[in-house]
């Protein structure tokens, strides 16, 4: 052997990922799955008359596979508060809509909530279908309320559940 001979070796492991599937829907405001609560007062009669619309409500969705979104009230009516007794029932369905006003899912926004405010229940709805998988899928819902004038003063109160699925 040379004495200018270089020795050699080498050693080889395989590393292996064992990924899972991984989904989450935050609310951007509160960076959390609990959004901040959402006011719409009604002060004036053209309010009973049109309806109130809310601010815009951006949601954020990280998932490492396509998904889709639904939407529903917890309840089929709103829970009261106030001081007439008995306590009255309001329905959500009738009453209380959504729309989306900006889509960064690159998913399809349901023609019901697409370019006019869908009515909610306390059945899922499809909201987006086919979403892009990524860390920062996000999209914007505004709510429209028109209970008209057969309900009494007070606090009308529903929780709406946004459920991001990976098929």
């Amino acid at each position: 052997m040379a004495a200018n001979a270089q020795a050699t070796s080498s050693a080889n492991q395989n590393v292996a990922l064992s990924l899972s599937n991984a989904i989450a829907i935050t609310f951007v405001s509160t960076g959390n799955a609990t959004g901040s609560a959402v006011s719409i007062p009604f002060t004036t009669v053209a309010d009973y008359a049109s309806g109130v619309t809310s601010a815009a409500q951006q949601l954020k969705v990280q998932s490492n596979k396509a998904f889709n979104l639904t939407v529903n009230a917890n309840a089929a009516s709103f829970t009261y508060s106030g001081s007439t007794t008995p306590a009255p029932t309001m329905p959500v369905s009738g009453v209380l809509a959504a729309q989306v006003t900006a889509n960064g899912t690159g998913g399809t926004v349901a023609s019901a909530f697409n370019s006019a405010y869908g009515g909610l229940t306390s059945t899922a709805q499809s909201l987006i279908s086919t979403c892009a998988n990524g860390g920062n899928q996000t999209f914007s819902v505004q709510y429209q309320a028109t209970p008209g004038f057969a309900y009494p003063a007070g606090t009308y109160t529903t929780n709406v559940v946004y459920t991001a699925t990976q098929p």
